[in-house]
């Protein structure tokens, strides 16, 4: 036992010395001088196991080797601290001699190498990760950029449904992380298929729905929505063909038609008569009598619209088309609307002729929407953007502006279309959102991509069909390959359009970039900069955004983006192809939104959060803050004026479980008390003068639950000629059409 003893402790003692020397060798190495070409960073260590395992074995080998490894992290502590961050700080000098296994190390956050050598044990990529976060936290004390590597940004697609295909092409191309199946923690984008509520219970992230918009845009609600602006600005809003609500506007409908056909027995009109709720074309047919009207459950009337049918549409081949154009709300306080600059055109598969008594359940010949031409013989699937059935917008332009159209005021009226319909649309949106998400409550942030269907008339002016909530994203086809059997067929127009504005709609919603991008894919129309000596005067209600100097037509489509947004986003991808109309066109189209100030004095008022609809007490408050009444308009009528309204809005929508009164209740309540104060003068007029004297009454009241709303009705051009008042008594209050006129001049300019 004695000599194992002393042999063990010469071993030991043997290394102390060995332990000493090194640590005096390295207390001999200047921090600021060069490691020695021909020693490696892992020398010492290895000299010392070489050691360890020729001069003990056994259970003294294992315990000796654990303290030699123990040394050797501690001494390479030592020199990673010690050495590599000053040999990052200090300049290369130059002319100085290269050794031929020295290895270029590029520190994070500097423009700085740090020159070392390769070991066989990987030694150098551990002083590499320490050096970097040395230099990291030098860069963040001396104030400079510190390159970090940015969190991928999640997706729910678990609700996709038609829209998948493109929206995981997109996500691959922005190199997003997916969860089809959706995710327990939660994610920053939720892809919805259909509507808002699809996924219950989100309380943060963002929703590519808008609560509401499915019943904004079905197509009764759409009409009402417009009508409002069409009281206020009829000269603004003749881009929407005149309509008649049905069952409720059945005689209406019937006593205009009559008279229109006692006054001129030659003229023809051509009606098309839309169900409330349909898609797809489903349930479309057209009528020329009031007779015609298709009846269900006995002499009860579906509930539908009915418009006056565009007889002279633009052709193309002889072909009657329309126009899908794909437009992003991003919010809608503050209002952010992008269009997308390349959109499609719907071709029918039978030419064309003026509606007759013979053809008007040719569905082929008059109704552009795909879902039904698709089932035609003659409907053409192409790989061309030009050709077929299905073509670019963009392709229908140039072949315009080679026969010399003026293809940029045809796109500028587009814009202005889609900003105005948004506009009306936002009041009551903003009621559905604050609904689901009152002020204060958790919740998501939302945007939504609409599809815009527009016909182009003879003449080149655009008319709206319809607004579409959940525009179909499919780029693929069904071929029939065999009979019952049918396969999926890529659609390159459908990929190069859909797939463009779903991936460009997640870049402007990465939560990392929406605070530092800039308008994205802005319109080189710039009426601020550009065309204000240029600009005219307003032709027909519509701003001309058409007279840019040195704007070719390519570039009223194809639009470069701004240099700023390319350095926030990935180089990898293309220019965005949505550019911004608003607030880009504030002070042309701002004057538009008195409607959505009346909307702001209604939210005020609502009391309970998630309702939306007034009750009396809130009634009786907004008379009592606004000081509307006086001695010949008691608090007595205000209550009868409250019940008039909340009891025919009742019966117009029976399925409504909410009893009050509905936002476009009170916006007809708030134009019968305008025309009653201001009886003399128009009504749009009227309308802004309340507006001016509710919002002067509420100024000062409460500042905290009411934002002070814009001044913003100032209209740029003249004021035009309003419609006179309608309005008699609150027990005859009623949207009421002007007198259907149509002549043989009319339908040789449409």
């Amino acid at each position: 036992m004695s000599d194992h003893y002393e042999r063990v402790k010469i071993e030991l003692q043997q290394m102390k010395a060995v332990e000493t020397e090194a640590a005096a060798e390295e207390e001999h190495l200047s921090p600021a001088s060069s490691v020695p070409a021909d020693v490696s960073f892992t020398a010492l260590p290895r000299a010392r196991r070489d050691l360890s395992r020729s001069s003990i074995n056994g259970r003294s080998r294992s315990k000796s080797r654990g303290k030699a490894d123990g040394h050797e992290k501690q001494v390479n502590g030592k020199h990673l601290s010690d050495v590599a961050p000053r040999k990052s700080d200090c300049s290369q000098e130059k002319g100085q001699n290269r050794v031929s296994n020295e290895q270029n190390l590029h520190i994070k956050g500097t423009g700085r190498l740090l020159k070392s050598k390769t070991a066989a044990n990987g030694h150098v990529e551990s002083c590499q990760r320490q050096t970097d976060e040395k230099c990291e936290h030098r860069g963040k004390e001396d104030g400079g950029k510190v390159a970090k590597k940015r969190r991928a940004v999640t997706v729910d697609t678990s609700k996709a449904k038609t829209s998948l295909e493109a929206l995981k092409m997109s996500i691959r191309l922005l190199k997003w992380k997916e969860f089809p199946m959706g995710r327990r923690t939660a994610c920053d984008i939720y892809w919805h298929g259909v509507s808002f509520h699809d996924n219950e219970n989100i309380v943060s992230g963002q929703v590519n729905k808008f609560p509401g918009m499915i019943e904004m845009l079905r197509k009764i609600n759409l009409s009402r929505a417009v009508r409002t602006m069409q009281e206020i600005y009829p000269e603004e809003y003749n881009f929407y063909p005149r309509s008649w609500i049905l069952p409720e506007e059945y005689q209406l409908f019937c006593t205009q038609i009559r008279l229109l056909k006692d006054n001129d027995s030659i003229l023809k009109p051509t009606f098309i008569v839309k169900p409330d709720s349909g898609s797809q074309g489903d349930g479309i047919y057209l009528i020329r009598d009031p007779a015609d009207l298709r009846v269900i459950s006995g002499s009860q009337i579906k509930q539908s619209v009915v418009q006056e049918y565009i007889q002279k549409p633009l052709l193309i081949d002889k072909l009657k088309f329309d126009i899908r154009l794909y437009v992003l709300v991003r919010s809608l306080d503050p209002l952010e609307i992008y269009i997308a600059k390349e959109g499609l055109s719907r071709f029918c598969t039978e030419p064309y002729q003026e509606p007759s008594q013979k053809n008007l359940s040719h569905v082929f010949m008059h109704l552009t929407n795909y879902s039904l031409n698709v089932h035609s013989g003659n409907f053409v699937h192409s790989d061309s953007c030009s050709t077929g059935s299905k073509r670019t917008f963009s392709s229908v332009l140039y072949r315009l502006a080679s026969k010399g159209v003026d293809i940029k005021k045809v796109w500028s009226d587009i814009i202005a279309l889609v900003i105005k319909t948004v506009i009306a649309l936002v009041p009551e949106l903003k009621v559905y959102y604050q609904a689901d998400i009152p002020p204060g409550k958790p919740g998501p942030t939302c945007f939504q991509i609409l599809g815009f269907d527009i016909l182009l008339m003879k003449n080149l002016k655009p008319v709206l069909l319809e607004v579409n909530a959940n525009p179909s994203m499919r780029i693929e086809h069904e071929q029939e390959v065999s009979p019952g059997v049918y396969e999926y067929i890529p659609s390159p127009v459908d990929e190069e359009v859909k797939v463009g504005v779903i991936r460009d709609t997640l870049r402007l919603m990465d939560p990392a970039q929406r605070k530092h991008i800039t308008p994205a894919g802005q319109l080189e129309i710039d009426l601020d900069s550009q065309t204000k000596k240029k600009q005219s005067p307003r032709t027909s209600g519509y701003w001309n955004l058409s007279n840019a100097g040195g704007v070719s037509p390519e570039d009223a489509i194809v639009v470069e983006t701004a240099s700023d947004e390319k350095e926030g986003l990935a180089d990898s991808l293309p220019s965005l192809c949505l550019k911004q109309v608003f607030p880009k066109y504030t002070k042309q189209f701002n004057y538009l939104r008195v409607v959505d100030r009346i909307a702001t004095i209604f939210l005020r008022f609502l009391g309970v959060k998630g309702t939306m609809k007034l009750g009396p007490t809130g009634f009786r408050t907004f008379i009592r803050n606004c000081k509307l009444s006086n001695s010949s308009f008691s608090m007595a009528s205000v209550d009868i004026l409250y019940i008039d309204i909340t009891r025919r809005w009742a019966g117009i929508n029976p399925d409504s479980r909410e009893a009050g009164m509905c936002l476009q209740a009170f916006i007809e309540a708030f134009f019968y008390l305008a025309a009653r104060r201001f009886k003399a003068s128009p009504l749009r007029e009227q309308v802004l003068l309340l507006l001016e004297v509710c919002e002067g009454a509420l100024e000062g009241q409460s500042p905290t639950d009411k934002p002070r709303p814009q001044k913003s009705h100032t209209n740029p051009g003249p004021m035009q000629p309003s419609a006179p008042n309608t309005f008699s008594s609150p027990a005859l209050m009623r949207r009421r059409h002007q007198p259907l006129q149509i002549s043989a001049k009319a339908n040789t300019d449409n």
